[in-house]
């Protein structure tokens, strides 16, 4: 299968011009369905950059800052405190709505200004839909399994991997059907999470994308519970601040480990204000809890976050030949490669039409069972292959991540870097 948003490089180092005027097409195919789906543009909004990449998504009429520094941003800014989520509000966080029509960029440079770069950030978007630069997340949409082996990658031959583990998707939400379903049985049991609402006769995009990350995490840790949140409905995006009160709910799980296929870019590359606020005053007190985040879809070497945070373990893609794919995004900050491409998995059965180009109005039949690719699936699998570590070794989450990453780093590829393999 080819990655239909990648860019042929010829000998001379130019680019197919038909290849990246398809690109272009389908990064804004999705970011229009993202801002449709969270209800148009007076709530969602794309900051373009000067050669018509994708720079960051965010929430017009709105601005983050710490806390501390929420007072004086606000009455530099004319701004006020969003009071929607109330006591529900991430602390260490707020939320400030700026007056009237003024743009969000333009303010932003104000303040950097006259208090500093990034003390005042926009309410970034997490998607898994496009990413910067003209990829996506997932980096196809789904397709039909045809032929190919289910689950691939096939099951851990220990199945009790994962054993006494529990790890947290979040995600889109979870498809009851599929743990009856004879055609995913690895889903049978312990997997529970918030039910996504799907259409079986017009599958919508993004529907089922945490139950089959579900399915790739049980691929790896067939004995490990799975509780799927649905944190990421509306178009497969979600707002920064409200994702950070949403972790925080699932941390209330107590879980061993935290699977996110999801993310953005950000302003000047900055790192994610909400999430760094969520590291110091949550995270990192659940002793031995691990966050594994997808590297993002752009094919480029720019941060991607939350998974660029040195405390996430960054999972980039590769393909079925064992090279990096050429939609996974790389560089120093990703930590380790696993197979993101031509997985299959559980997947709703019914009819999904497609709705990027060059495939606009091809429908789709699944039964049960979709190929997909992206960083979206790479990263789940590692998920499985700490929870396995983790009941093998009798471990905590931290320590199984930090073993696995050694060895990753000892087996590095070149031009690829480290890299793990599925269970046998």
């Amino acid at each position: 299968m080819v990655d239909q948003t990648s860019s042929k490089t010829g000998d001379d180092g130019t680019h197919d011009p038909e290849d990246d005027r398809l690109r272009r097409e389908i990064l804004r195919e999705q970011v229009d369905y993202l801002v449709k789906a969270l209800g148009g543009p007076e709530n969602a909004a794309a900051q373009w950059d000067e050669d018509g990449g994708l720079a960051y998504v965010y929430r017009p009429g709105y601005i983050l800052a710490r806390d501390e520094d929420a007072e004086d941003v606000a009455s530099f800014a004319g701004a006020e405190l969003a009071g929607e989520r109330g006591k529900q509000r991430q602390r260490g966080l707020s939320v400030l709505r700026i007056p009237g029509d003024q743009r969000v960029q333009n303010v932003l440079e104000q303040i950097d200004d006259r208090f500093g770069v990034g003390v005042a950030t926009p309410e970034h978007i997490l998607f898994v839909t496009p990413g910067g630069g003209g990829r996506l997340c997932p980096a196809i949409e789904p397709e039909e399994p045809g032929s190919d082996p289910a689950p691939y990658p096939a099951l851990a031959g220990d199945t009790q991997g994962g054993r006494n583990v529990l790890v947290s998707v979040v995600d889109t939400g979870w498809w009851p059907p599929a743990a009856t379903d004879p055609a995913s049985p690895w889903l049978a049991a312990d997997v529970d999470g918030d039910p996504e609402t799907i259409d079986p006769s017009d599958i919508h995009p993004y529907a089922g994308h945490g139950t089959f990350i579900a399915g790739v995490v049980r691929t790896q840790a067939p004995s490990a519970a799975i509780y799927v949140e649905g944190f990421l409905p509306v178009g497969g995006a979600v707002y920064e601040s409200d994702i950070v009160v949403q972790l925080g709910e699932a941390l209330e799980r107590s879980p061993d480990i935290i699977s996110l296929s999801a993310g953005c870019p950000t302003r000047k590359h900055l790192p994610l204000m909400g999430f760094e606020v969520f590291w110091e005053r949550r995270l990192r007190h659940h002793k031995g809890t691990v966050l594994v985040a997808a590297a993002g879809n752009d094919g480029h070497r720019l941060p991607f976050w939350p998974a660029a945070f040195p405390w996430a373990v960054s999972v980039g893609a590769l393909d079925r030949a064992g090279g990096r794919a050429d939609y996974s995004n790389f560089g120093s900050w990703v930590d380790v490669y696993a197979l993101g491409s031509d997985q299959v998995n559980a997947y709703p059965t019914g009819t999904f039409v497609c709705q990027e180009s060059p495939n606009v109005g091809q429908a789709r039949h699944f039964k049960g069972l979709a190929r997909w690719s992206g960083t979206s699936f790479a990263t789940p699998l590692v998920a499985g292959l700490v929870a396995a570590r983790m009941s093998g070794r009798g471990i905590t989450a931290r320590l199984a991540a930090d073993e696995l990453l050694a060895e990753a780093r000892a087996h590095a590829r070149p031009g690829v870097g480290p890299v793990l393999e599925p269970l046998p």
